[in-house]
């Protein structure tokens, strides 16, 4: 394997992982709210989930999606669905003072985080790109499989961290119920605004 090979990998995974999508919306928005510790196994679950989807398209399940349309469709279905339930979610959410030790209310879960990425289009397109465009040909497949997942797991660590601080810097400014509000709302719209590019 070249450097230059892995260097462009990166560069791919990189732009995927740092860009504005489902899972940094949520990342920003449980941050805010719940404080960097109880957002945790949300990153957790969507890192996993983005490991299992590398390893399902590794195994070819990407073919089969490509093979058969109705079965993307209903993906986008389900994952539109779900996107706008998280959206509710986080527009509804009620208004606490920030104590990210303790609460009633529950910051989205580590099940939730991995179950958004069978069900997150731009998860998918980062796995099928990644394999597709990156994985090396025979003795090699193997190998460039586990450095693909090395870098994906890097980037979305790295890129999660980011917008959890992102959302951190936030939530020095949600000491009302107004600001609250607004920042909840604007989440849940930018959330459910993903909707727009799972059918572009």
């Amino acid at each position: 394997m070249e450097l230059s090979w892995f260097f462009s990998m990166l560069m791919f995974l990189w732009i995927a992982a740092i860009t504005p999508g489902p899972n940094n919306m949520l990342l920003t928005s449980s941050t805010a709210n719940f404080g960097f510790a109880r957002a945790m196994p949300l990153l957790i679950g969507i890192m996993i989930g983005m490991q299992l989807l590398l390893l399902l398209m590794a195994a070819g399940v990407g073919t089969l999606i490509t093979a058969y349309p109705s079965l993307h469709t209903t993906l986008k279905i389900f994952g539109s669905v779900y996107l706008v339930w998280l959206a509710w979610k986080i527009t509804t959410s009620r208004y606490e003072k920030l104590e990210t030790d303790k609460g009633t209310t529950k910051p989205v879960r580590l099940y939730q985080g991995l179950l958004l990425q069978a069900l997150n289009p731009k998860a998918w397109l980062m796995s099928i790109g990644s394999v597709a465009s990156y994985s090396l040909a025979g003795s090699w497949y193997s190998a460039s499989i586990i450095a693909i997942s090395i870098a994906m797991f890097a980037v979305n660590l790295v890129a999660g961290i980011i917008w959890m601080g992102f959302g951190s810097a936030i939530s020095r400014l949600l000491r009302n119920r107004v600001s609250w509000a607004i920042f909840n709302v604007s989440m849940g719209i930018l959330t459910a605004g993903c909707v727009v590019f799972i059918w572009l």
